[in-house]
């Protein structure tokens, strides 16, 4: 590990920047209709549960990283094997985020673009940032939150001040009663975005305090959770379920929808703007994970000289990981799902933690006799 620390002011941006990343740019719960607000409402409220189990798991283990402490819970062969495929799962999930950004860019502004070529020119800035490392990404990520924020609420006022929204398109509330947006809560929101945090489990042992981990941790997914659930408000409310539902990235429809007193108008820019600091901050931390938890598991003394190798793979895999853009999201909302989210993040760090308590108990109880 580097001799860094980082305040629980910085962990909290990180998060919420974390969380909003490439959330913001799909159509995010849209099978619940015109309640997927209360359906990322509720896929919060359940994450809260796990991330608290990840924070106990901390707790257990403050001052070492989850690749070292899963081999103290499991042993060294198991935890090694383990700890090396969430390693993977964070390179992947990068991978997939990079694809995101990519697809955004050439549909947005530069359509003759390769997309290696958009994909490589995101990676070398992060890859240049992660080999700063925690404290220059977490300083960057405080200038740029605040310009994130200035950007949302210009664009929510020029949204209302265009007279775009129709509330009646979020009616009505609750058609088919609680179950639909509970199980889209349970099979989508639940993963993507809320419990991909599990990632700053890698992070958690550079913070100067560790006492307010806790806190912060559900304070940042709290707050990233109502800004998308405004977000999604506002999308269906300008575009209705149907075009919202069939928009690759309903919030850019709705930036482009609108027009201020004839002359403010093609805004699109300042959504760009947004998204490329959401998505740069969610792929760096994904970036950074993998990068340490390699150099520890694998005793390697420097980290940064692994951001260059990594970093390669994570551009081509980006590149090569669907043919199209739909067979991507496919893959990121039912595949990805079922062969990596459920076990990796609800089924496995419970285990570990049961195992935990069980070793601790047996530790303190050794220790009195």
């Amino acid at each position: 590990m580097e001799k860094a620390k980082i305040s629980a002011s910085q962990l909290f941006i990180l998060m919420v920047l974390f969380e909003l990343g490439s959330a913001l740019l799909v159509p995010l719960a849209i099978r619940a209709k015109q309640d997927a607000w209360l359906a990322i409402l509720l896929g919060m409220g359940c994450s809260f549960v796990l991330l608290l189990v990840y924070y106990r798991l901390y707790s257990y283990y403050p001052d070492l990283m989850p690749t070292e402490y899963v081999q103290n819970i499991l042993g060294k062969v198991m935890g090694t094997v383990l700890a090396f495929v969430y390693l993977l799962y964070f390179m992947y999930d990068a991978a997939r985020v990079l694809r995101d950004f990519g697809e955004m860019l050439l549909t947005f502004a530069y359509p003759d673009t390769p997309l290696f070529i958009a994909n490589a020119l995101l990676m070398l800035v992060i890859v240049y940032t992660v080999r700063k490392g925690i404290e220059v990404i977490a300083r960057s990520g405080e200038l740029l939150f605040i310009f994130m924020y200035v950007l949302a609420v210009a664009g929510f006022i020029l949204i209302i001040s265009s007279g775009l929204i129709d509330f009646k398109n979020l009616q009505p509330v609750l058609e088919e009663g609680l179950l639909p947006s509970l199980k889209v809560a349970l099979s989508e929101t639940l993963y993507f975005p809320f419990t991909e945090a599990i990632v700053f489990t890698m992070i958690l042992p550079y913070l100067n305090n560790p006492k307010k981990a806790k806190v912060t941790m559900l304070c940042a997914t709290g707050l990233s959770g109502v800004n998308l659930m405004i977000t999604m408000l506002i999308n269906i409310s300008v575009l209705g379920v149907n075009l919202t539902a069939r928009s690759q990235f309903p919030l850019l429809s709705t930036v482009e929808s609108i027009q201020v007193a004839d002359f403010l108008e093609r805004l699109d820019v300042f959504f760009m703007l947004a998204m490329v600091i959401c998505i740069f901050f969610k792929i760096t931390v994904l970036f950074y994970a993998a990068t340490i938890g390699t150099a520890n598991l694998f005793k390697i003394k420097s980290p940064s000289r692994l951001s260059y190798p990594l970093g390669i793979v994570i551009l081509f895999l980006s590149i090569t990981i669907a043919s199209n853009f739909q067979e991507h999201l496919h893959e990121g909302l039912y595949v990805a799902k079922v062969v990596l989210h459920i076990p990796l993040f609800t089924i496995i760090p419970p285990l570990l933690l049961f195992v935990a308590f069980l070793k601790n108990r047996k530790e303190h109880g050794s220790k009195h006799i």
